[in-house]
């Protein structure tokens, strides 16, 4: 991985997309993020630690505890929103020359621990991701479903796929320990099922947003920023839902 990358122990991922990038064995990853959305009158701010363990060379785990907090129409709303267990192995991986690619699969669960911010359910992630470096290009790409529980007034909320594909590039080649950036170009897309309460279906849920995102990585030895925008390109929401407006994420990555 030295001819990959000036800073080997930091393997890039995707901003919003999943990517299949995996701690070395006995290896620590602590990751504060920041994530704000607007929609309509809506605004969401949501800022979390992650702690990530690698458990083998090609095996992790991780929790995430998130905090939430969520102005809709003018009524305020937060709290520590529902703790997330997550693990993702890679079970592929090809060295080429000045080239690696891999393919992992990840699973995460959400149980409903949530008392103020949380969705009310039991919900679970499953996904799997493909992903290219070299020492200028690389491409990833990753299919997600979520599987909603129904909460305990019987809203049962829609499943969700993610969809997304991404590419990056170094315009300049870094040396050994030196900063390191790469350019990032996401294609994020959304398609939720209808929401349903008590067994009805509810017809201002579900429908598909896409969007086109930028963003860049920058490392440096064993810290990275992680940053980027997502800006609507497909809005096609069911009912009267009002569209995004922006999402934006900010990441911080220390690799121990």
């Amino acid at each position: 991985m030295a001819m990959l990358n000036s800073n080997t122990g930091m393997a890039h991922d995707p901003v919003f997309g999943l990517g299949p990038h995996v701690l070395y064995k006995g290896g620590v990853e602590i990751t504060p993020h920041y994530e704000q959305s607007e929609a309509g009158r809506e605004q969401t701010r949501e800022a979390s630690l992650e702690l990530t363990y690698g458990l083998t060379g090609d095996w992790a785990a991780g929790v995430e505890v998130p905090y939430l907090d969520i102005d809709r129409k003018l009524k305020q709303g937060s709290g520590i929103a529902d703790i997330n267990l997550f693990t993702k192995y890679r079970f592929w991986r090809n060295d080429g020359l000045g080239s690696q690619e891999s393919a992992a699969v990840f699973f995460k669960l959400k149980p409903d621990t949530g008392a103020r911010a949380g969705t009310g359910s039991n919900d679970a992630i499953v996904g799997l991701a493909y992903g290219y470096e070299s020492r200028k290009w690389y491409r990833w790409a990753s299919v997600r479903y979520r599987l909603n529980g129904e909460g305990d007034a019987g809203l049962q909320r829609g499943d969700l796929w993610r969809i997304d594909i991404a590419g990056g590039v170094r315009l300049q080649p870094s040396a050994y320990l030196e900063a390191d950036t790469v350019w990032l170009l996401e294609l994020n897309g959304e398609l939720g099922q209808r929401a349903e309460l008590n067994g009805f279906n509810l017809p201002d849920s579900g429908g598909m947003e896409w969007f086109l995102s930028p963003g860049i990585f920058w490392t440096y030895r064993n810290f990275a920023v992680k940053a980027g925008a997502q800006i609507p390109l497909i809005n096609d929401l069911n009912g009267a839902q009002r569209g995004s407006d922006y999402r934006a994420k900010l990441a911080l990555e220390w690799h121990f």
